[in-house]
């Protein structure tokens, strides 16, 4: 007879957890991508800590439109881009799918960008790299179904983990983290400005809310089931927030320090050899190679899933590609046209990446005001509709984006 093994409460707890994560960790791991890795090294290098209050602001508004998002997907069985379409018609969702189509293509080419500076920090050539990942991935989601696509998903985000040993390999003064979210700093200038958008354009993205609703539909997730759901994304916002924090606590221990500024995810790699050892440049190359290999997949998709829900296309990793064409081969194209860009000999990949982390901020606020009428509509979500807290909240981070915005778009009139 064999002895059965009884493991502790805690430890139980967090295999439990495990075992129903899914769409919520993917997002939001994605959401760690290539560009949003340079944005959070850029800032960490340039500003140090100051960022870090920040972060914890964003966390609590990730968790709020998440869960938004989430629950819709589970009481319509919708995507956003589909509920968008219902009520406001074609003219709005027109809008907003042309203004994500050109956002999620600039941030795929910059996460191809990721793939290409990770693939040289380990001696591969872009030429190799980028190719091999991509036609990977294009099998991957051509060929797969939804519970086998979420899966190596579900393995690529393993790839964070490299972010939390670099901390612990680089040593950064915790009192001064700590003072940091205490006394929180601004400076009114452009630069940090635009960090600050680009900072928060890379946490709480539109594609974000597009994908993790119709991932959530497409998985057949219902409003009896809701519960582990909600765990998945409130604990995928803060897990992927966290890593956020440890990519600007390692830049700003070792590059701010010295006084070393980055332009991107590569040069912060490579500089943390030298100030930290061989072994924190490592685990940042790690970490940039899984998160490029994670979002150069659900970017993608979420363009494609926005896109065919909007305009009445068949879509879903349930559905082969005779069924859903548009969806399969708007996929591939999207993945094809990214690849290409980034094999152009000298183009300039991170003021692309940087832009199109700006760019989501800005568009962010049209795409939750639209959201929160939905979340709020008693037609669409019935006895599920937003509460008081989570609007306030909900609000309380649209308000700030907006005026982020309007500052970065006044500040050079209010110099002169």
């Amino acid at each position: 007879m064999k002895k059965k093994i009884l493991l502790p409460i805690w430890l139980k707890k967090i295999l439990m957890i495990f075992t129903i994560l899914g769409p919520g960790l993917i997002t939001a791991s994605a959401d760690n991508d290539a560009p949003g890795i340079a944005t959070y090294s850029v800032a960490g290098s340039k500003y140090g800590y100051s960022f870090i209050w920040l972060i914890l602001v964003i966390t609590i508004g990730e968790v709020v439109v998440q869960e938004m998002a989430a629950r819709m997907g589970a009481v319509t069985g919708k995507g956003a881009a589909d509920l968008i379409r219902e009520r406001y018609g074609v003219k709005i969702t027109t809008f907003a799918m042309l203004a994500l189509f050109v956002a999620n293509l600039g941030t795929t080419v910059a996460e191809f960008a990721g793939i290409a500076a990770a693939g040289e920090l380990f001696g591969i050539s872009k030429y190799i790299s980028v190719p091999i990942a991509g036609i990977l991935m294009i099998i991957l989601i051509l060929k797969a179904r939804y519970k086998n696509v979420e899966k190596v998903l579900l393995f690529l985000t393993f790839a964070s983990f490299s972010y939390v040993f670099a901390v612990f390999v680089v040593k950064p003064d915790w009192a001064a983290v700590g003072q940091a979210i205490i006394r929180p700093t601004i400076q009114l200038d452009q630069d940090y400005i635009l960090s600050m958008l680009a900072v928060i354009g890379t946490t709480i993205t539109p594609w974000g809310i597009f994908y993790l609703q119709a991932s959530i539909a497409d998985k057949g997730v219902e409003m009896k089931d809701y519960g582990n759901t909600k765990i998945d994304v409130s604990f995928g916002a803060a897990w992927g927030n966290i890593i956020s924090a440890f990519i600007i606590i390692v830049t700003a221990a070792t590059l701010f320090s010295a006084g070393i500024v980055v332009e991107d995810a590569k040069d912060a790699a490579l500089a943390l050899v030298p100030l930290a050892g061989n072994w924190a440049g490592l685990l940042f190359a790690v970490g940039l190679l899984g998160a490029s290999l994670l979002a150069v997949s659900v970017l993608p998709l979420s363009t494609t899933y926005a896109i065919c829900e909007a305009f009445g296309f068949e879509r879903g990793l349930n559905r082969n590609i005779k069924e859903a064409p548009v969806f399969y081969g708007g996929f591939a194209l999207i993945m094809v046209i990214s690849l290409v860009v980034v094999l152009i000999p000298g183009l300039p990949l991170f003021p692309m990446m940087i832009l199109s982390q700006a760019m989501n901020a800005i568009l962010l606020p049209v795409m939750l005001i639209l959201i929160l009428k939905l979340a709020n509509d008693v037609r669409v979500m019935g006895q599920y509709k937003n509460n008081k807290v989570i609007n306030v909240l909900a609000y309380g981070i649209t308000a700030m984006i907006m005026v982020v915005t309007v500052v970065l778009l006044l500040e050079p009139f209010l110099k002169a």
